[in-house]
């Protein structure tokens, strides 16, 4: 067994010998002939070496104090020399401190070892602070440090300071953070600031570029006079006005890194291709201007699909229908699953979408948990549904449920009819609504007033209501 043991190990040393650099493959070739393993013990390698050379060390310390292989050990250990781990192990502590796991460790030293020598009081330490201060939970803060390391040993105070000066709030950074860890090696003032002024320029409010970069942060990586300066002059030939501009930016914050030429361009003229009026194609970059940004390929699928449905090239339902399907093949169909799950057969499904488009553009989550509460709590027929889409769009919380509350407790005191309609009461505008079901009886039944604000729990219907 120790013959077997020993010849498998000096197999794969000599193979991580040819990846070393020529002055390291003495030192592991000696290990292959007898020096590594004493033949009667054959211990584990993470227990060796024992040697005081400085390569030998570092490579132990990577292995048992940050959980690195063997192999990641020595590659690592070719960009750093521990002949003291006072710092490297103070840098361990900080990071175990704050909450990283033994991976999270292990990813963040195999990508960035040098992260073990780096300054722990005036970086390090304060960085680690300053993350947590935006409210950076342990898991997140491992995954975001995984993703890019060196934000680390970035001058993070100033990046932060910097967009808070520009009305970015704290989870508005933490977000921008978690998304592109990338920023904060730039040089905010030089790099940033450019791109906010033009923003502002074009009638963006503070809150509104905020709300903008940190949802859709690769922008302020972009070139302002290559890429974001030309998209914005072609946006304005395309729209006609600098108010167009600005509605559809604010209605897909993609456009702003959009590649007009090769693909907004292209999808634009295959829609007017196939009939649809300009003044109505321009409708899709007011609505969500997403579709226009994806690959030709897969926008020109889409526009077939929706033509086979029968929708008519000049009315607003094949634009709609269009944002309706651009997803993924893969999630449209997880989507028609959801709604079979609940009763609905494939031709209900698509009759509700050619009735109502917006019906495929609800989320998977809300889909079952919307068809959960309108099937299993108040027992409505799947056709039903079918046949009245527009109440996917709905909101539960703040429409559907407390106006369930408001129709059970008046139904309790005997004050409406039990054959009320439900997806007519639902239906009615939220001023006639209150005027009729809530005004109306406060006095006789104060509670109706938090019942209308959700605060009293809708437990069901005792009979079968009128849908």
């Amino acid at each position: 067994m120790n013959k077997l043991y020993f010849s498998q190990t000096n197999q794969m040393l000599r193979l991580i010998c040819i990846k070393l650099p020529r002055q390291l493959k003495h030192k592991v070739s000696s290990l292959t002939h007898g020096h590594f393993f004493s033949t009667s013990s054959a211990k584990p390698i993470a227990e060796l070496p024992n040697s005081k050379d400085p390569q030998s060390l570092t490579v132990s310390f990577l292995q048992n104090s940050c959980g690195l292989s063997l192999e990641s050990a020595i590659s690592a250990s070719q960009k750093l020399n521990i002949d003291n781990p006072k710092n490297p192990n103070s840098v361990l502590d900080l990071l175990r401190t704050h909450g990283l796991t033994q991976t999270h460790i292990r990813n963040l030293i195999s990508s960035r070892p040098l992260l073990l020598l780096a300054d722990l009081e005036n970086i390090l330490k304060p960085n680690m602070e300053l993350f947590e201060s935006l409210g950076f939970s342990c898991a997140s803060l491992g995954k975001m440090l995984s993703r890019d390391p060196r934000v680390l040993e970035s001058d993070a105070y100033t990046v932060v300071e910097f967009f808070r000066a520009h009305g970015f709030s704290d989870d508005q950074i933490s977000t921008l953070t978690m998304k592109r860890p990338l920023l904060y090696l730039f040089n905010a003032h030089k790099t940033f600031k450019p791109k906010l002024e033009f923003f502002k320029s074009l009638g963006l409010s503070d809150l509104e570029i905020a709300k903008i970069l940190s949802t859709q942060p690769p922008i302020l990586a972009r070139s302002l006079e290559k890429q974001i300066i030309p998209c914005v002059q072609e946006l304005r030939r395309i729209l006609g006005t600098e108010e167009n501009v600005l509605k559809a930016i604010k209605a897909g914050y993609g456009l702003i890194e959009a590649n007009v030429e090769k693909v907004l361009k292209p999808n634009l003229s295959m829609l007017i291709s196939h009939g649809v009026p300009h003044s109505l194609a321009l409708k899709l970059f007011f609505l969500r201007p997403n579709p226009l940004l994806m690959s030709t390929y897969r926008f020109s699928e889409i526009v077939s699909e929706v033509m086979k449905f029968g929708f008519d090239p000049n009315n607003l339902q094949f634009v709609l229908a269009i944002r309706s399907m651009a997803m993924s093949k893969t999630l449209w169909k997880r989507k028609v699953e959801a709604y079979r799950g609940f009763g609905l057969s494939k031709d209900e499904i698509y009759s509700a979408f050619i009735r109502h488009p917006l019906f495929m553009a609800v989320s998977e989550k809300k889909i079952k948990i919307s068809m959960g509460f309108f099937v299993n709590k108040l027992k409505m027929k799947p056709l039903l549904i079918s046949k009245n889409p527009n109440l996917l769009l709905l909101s539960l919380e703040k429409r559907i449920i407390p106006r369930c509350s408001v129709l059970q407790l008046l139904m309790s005191k005997g004050l409406i009819k039990a054959d009320t309609s439900l997806v007519y009461v639902w239906r009615m505008t939220e001023k006639y609504f209150v005027e009729k079901l809530v005004c109306k009886y406060k006095s006789d039944v104060p509670d109706v007033v938090r019942a209308h604000q959700g605060k009293i729990e809708f437990q069901g219907f005792s009979i079968d209501l009128k849908m």
